[in-house]
């Protein structure tokens, strides 16, 4: 849901499923509580929307939780748990984008325990908040960066995956 709060475009954060915060090798995490299907809506990011001029800088991983979600569009933290979904070069979710939400699903059957966690990359079209990897897979890329800049075969299962930004495709079909 889109509300507008003194002047700024806010989503509401939605839970769905049984989740739980919990600690982990990033310091906090979000795990599941129940387990969740292939498919299925985990969660509603929710936060302020804004330009990317209004970007925190020096960006601080360990406080700035902000998603690219448009060209230059960022939602910034909510509060709740959304704010605590790790990065994975090895995700088992992914983020979908709509008109009016920011959605977390499922990718691949996620058991009681699991923590759940979606490849960054997949939202960001910019440098803003590039880092390096830690997420310990066995597929890790060692930096999170770009759409554009993850190896064609990721790319290609995003896509196919349906979770690749409008804005993100749009500059594909572009180069």
């Amino acid at each position: 849901m889109v509300k507008s709060i003194h002047g700024k475009l806010q989503l509401k954060p939605g839970l769905f499923k049984n989740l739980q915060l919990g600690q982990c090798s990033f310091g906090k995490g979000v795990f599941a509580a129940e387990d969740i299907r292939s498919g299925e809506k985990i969660m509603e990011f929710g936060g302020s929307i804004i330009s990317s001029a209004e970007l925190p800088y020096p960006y601080e991983a360990e406080k700035d939780y902000f998603l690219q979600v448009g060209q230059d569009l960022y939602l910034g933290p909510s509060g709740t748990l959304d704010d605590y979904v790790n990065h994975s070069c090895n995700p088992n979710s992914a983020i979908r984008i709509n008109k009016n939400t920011v959605e977390l699903i499922a990718i691949s059957f996620i058991r009681f325990g699991d923590q759940i966690t979606f490849n960054y990359a997949t939202t960001m079209n910019s440098n803003w908040g590039e880092f390096e990897c830690a997420c310990g897979s066995n597929e890790c890329l060692g930096m999170v960066k770009k759409f554009v800049d993850l190896p064609e075969p990721i790319q290609k299962k995003y896509i196919e995956l349906k979770v690749v930004p409008n804005y993100i495709l749009a500059k594909i079909k572009n180069i």
